[in-house]
């Protein structure tokens, strides 16, 4: 078997992670604190990992970030994708593997086992050294989860909980809406309680970690092809902890594990239709749980000189 490696960037997922990671990417006073003109940053990662022979797989994952600061103002833009497809030889329907075969009995069967984009668009307002407002836009999609588009806002109080030399922690709470279009059944609205906790710290010299942890519970009721929710009953939880190392003014090496908990996930698709088992009522749900471990290199663009503050 052939293996091909673009740049440093392996992603492991149960099943693919979308709909906005959460990231430690909310508003900080600092940020904004001194500046006095525009002030741009900028950051992309991105690689591929494909293998040929007797097995086929293609891995593609990319992702951005981009933020303009003035005042007390910030304007944030993130996204990215993750894309997963193999392809495996196999006996066709039917074919007794203890007989002689034909090589037309030999097929190649090809699953897209990741496909997820996600992007989200930021304002925070800052009110105090600590406090600040913001609303956001997000998109996202991932196919294997059974979401063909998901699109929706958010709202909310960000406070800043401490800071010292090497840490800080923030906290959030707010509103959500999400519009869900699925892959097969009517559309489902979504009006949530959000609310998320964050914390980064520097662990050496050029090495920093953090994480967050984002929390959402349903205000409305859902009439779902699977299973109805009630007030609270469609609650979702995101995790991110990610260890990044600079390699260099520019470049740095991170290693990061996300995970996603649905407790309403949407149905289950398997050959463009739900799957209905007998004798049970409903369509079958997705997995309830995804991850996505990766190790990825990013570059980051606008780097201020060593020897400026």
């Amino acid at each position: 078997m052939k293996t091909f490696v673009v740049a440093t960037l392996i992603v492991l997922p149960a099943s693919a992670v979308a709909e906005g990671d959460p990231k430690f990417e909310y508003g900080k006073s600092d940020d904004v604190n001194e500046v006095r003109d525009v002030e741009w940053d900028a950051s992309a990662e991105g690689g591929v990992v494909f293998t040929t022979g007797n097995s086929k797989t293609t891995t593609v994952a990319a992702g951005f970030k981009a933020s303009r600061k003035t005042g007390q103002n910030k304007l944030a833009i993130d996204g990215g994708l993750t894309y997963a497809k193999s392809s495996i030889r196999t006996l066709a329907m039917g074919v007794d593997p203890a007989l002689p075969i034909r090589r037309d009995d030999i097929i190649t069967t090809s699953t897209t086992t990741a496909e997820t984009l996600f992007g989200k668009v930021r304002y925070d307002r800052f009110l105090t050294k600590h406090n600040s407002l913001f609303i956001a836009a997000l998109a996202s999609r991932d196919v294997p989860a059974g979401k063909a588009a998901v699109v929706g806002g958010q709202a909310g109080y960000s406070r800043q909980l401490f800071k010292s030399d090497v840490s800080e922690a923030l906290a959030e709470i707010g509103y959500d809406f999400s519009h869900e279009d699925l892959v097969t059944g009517p559309a489902v609205d979504i009006h949530s309680a959000r609310g998320l906790v964050g914390y980064k710290a520097t662990l050496a010299t050029g090495t920093t970690f953090d994480g967050s942890a984002e929390v959402l519970t349903n205000l409305n009721k859902e009439d779902l092809v699977t299973r109805d929710a009630s007030l609270g009953e469609d609650t979702r939880v995101n995790l991110r902890a990610a260890v990044s190392a600079k390699l260099g003014r520019n470049l740095a090496l991170q290693t990061s594990f996300e995970g996603k908990y649905d407790n309403r996930p949407a149905p289950l698709v398997l050959g463009g239709k739900p799957v209905m088992l007998i004798g049970e009522s409903g369509a079958l749900e997705a997995s309830s749980f995804d991850t996505i471990m990766k190790v990825s290199l990013i570059y980051s663009f606008f780097q201020k000189p060593d020897n400026k503050k």
